[in-house]
């Protein structure tokens, strides 16, 4: 569209128009302008002159213009080998001679400038950037996209979760999704993000991030209610263990479950296969057990692959939610973190209760074999080690 417009326009009244457009813009706007319609920045900056000059404006038609092709020449148009060398150099960054003297530098429109003016072809940086874009080459940051080897019962293990939880939820029986979320510093720390605020009422936190410097750490464990779209984040301040991930889901329970699933026998639970609610996890299933034992329920897990839990529906229903509702706000204390974690909701009806978890967990503690031998597991055929269900003892 820009080209189409500038293309019946002679330089000068292009010049007029694409300045006028720059000071719409505002802050940033001949640079923007700039890089949209290929115009140099002096060009415009004296455009911007013109218009904002005491001097009248002279008539588009009267007047020197210069002829088609006229004005300063491209670079390249002097110097043809230029572009065939800038790609060798920037194809030497990204691959090619691992000896090559830019392969291991940063590949700055600077750093390629020196490297093509020892070469012979002498540029600034800001002609450097404009041949890439030319060329076709943008900034780009990296993409995450591989997962790395996938476990060969992957597949078989996500149809045989969700055809558990299609069961437990046909006859109303509870299902949720349990992980830890990042731990956080509380304190006055910068919190990544950005916020509404009066102009220069920025919040003020520490140059540095040393724990030291705060209250502690804040370790959120959610039990995320998949039917209900309801949560209970449970925030330790000591350490991850399974007796903390159990005691977050007991909580949960407590709070929220009990009272909207009464006379439940059976509760199903989906869990990532590492961290403190691991399928290795010998006191992960003691300490469930023992909630099996005070709830009458029998606690099945299923747990996800290996390398797969960007799919626990917890991290994107609500960890996602959680970290969009408090950034840029500095989480000064623990308050401040339930404050927070507790205020978050979503159109689709998303309620979250959050509760401060002041218990002491140790870590080290062992799990006796005598203590395994008592627990009433039952094991499922289909990958046993992931899916399992712990029967109440004293039934």
């Amino acid at each position: 569209m820009w080209k189409k417009v500038l293309g019946t326009l002679n330089e000068y009244q292009a010049r007029l128009f694409v300045a006028e457009r720059a000071l719409d813009l505002g802050r940033g706007g001949i640079t923007h302008l700039a890089r949209l319609t290929g115009m140099s920045r002096v060009t415009i900056t004296q455009g911007v002159r013109d218009l904002r000059g005491t001097a009248r404006l002279r008539s588009a038609s009267s007047g020197r213009v210069r002829n088609p092709g006229g004005g300063r020449k491209k670079v390249e148009d002097g110097d043809p080998a230029l572009p065939r060398r800038l790609k060798e150099i920037v194809e030497e960054t990204t691959g090619g001679d691992p000896m090559s003297p830019l392969k291991w530098t940063s590949k700055s429109t600077r750093t390629i400038a020196l490297e093509l003016t020892r070469s012979g072809h002498p540029v600034s940086s800001v002609t450097v950037g404009r041949c890439l874009e030319d060329m076709g080459y943008t900034l780009q940051a990296n993409v995450k996209t591989r997962e790395g080897a996938q476990h060969p019962d992957r597949d078989a293990q996500f149809r045989y979760l969700n055809r558990q939880v299609k069961n437990f939820r046909r006859d109303g029986s509870p299902v949720i999704s349990v992980d830890t979320k990042k731990k956080e510093l509380v304190g006055a720390f910068k919190n990544a993000g950005r916020r509404w605020l009066p102009k220069g009422r920025a919040d003020e936190v520490s140059v540095h991030d040393f724990p030291h410097l705060g209250e502690g750490k804040a370790i959120p464990y959610g039990a995320y209610d998949i039917a209900r779209d309801r949560a209970v984040v449970n925030v330790g301040v000591t350490h991850d263990t399974a007796e903390f991930a159990v005691e977050s889901i007991r909580r949960w329970w407590r709070l929220d479950g009990k009272r909207h699933y009464r006379g439940a026998e059976r509760l199903l639970i989906c869990a990532d296969s590492g961290g403190s609610n691991g399928n290795r996890q010998r006191a992960w299933k003691l300490h469930l057990q023992a909630l099996s034992d005070e709830t009458g329920m029998a606690i099945t897990v299923c747990h996800y692959p290996p390398g797969t839990s960007k799919w626990n529906k917890i991290e994107h229903r609500l960890f996602s939610f959680i970290s969009l509702n408090w950034r840029g706000k500095p989480l000064l204390n623990f308050e401040t973190v339930i404050n927070l974690i507790g205020g978050t909701h979503t159109r689709s009806g998303l309620k979250v209760k959050a509760v401060l978890d002041t218990n002491q967990y140790a870590t080290g503690v062992k799990t006796p074999d005598e203590e395994i031998d008592k627990l009433r597991l039952k094991r499922h055929k289909t990958h046993p080690n992931w899916n399992y269900t712990l029967l109440p003892r004293n039934a």
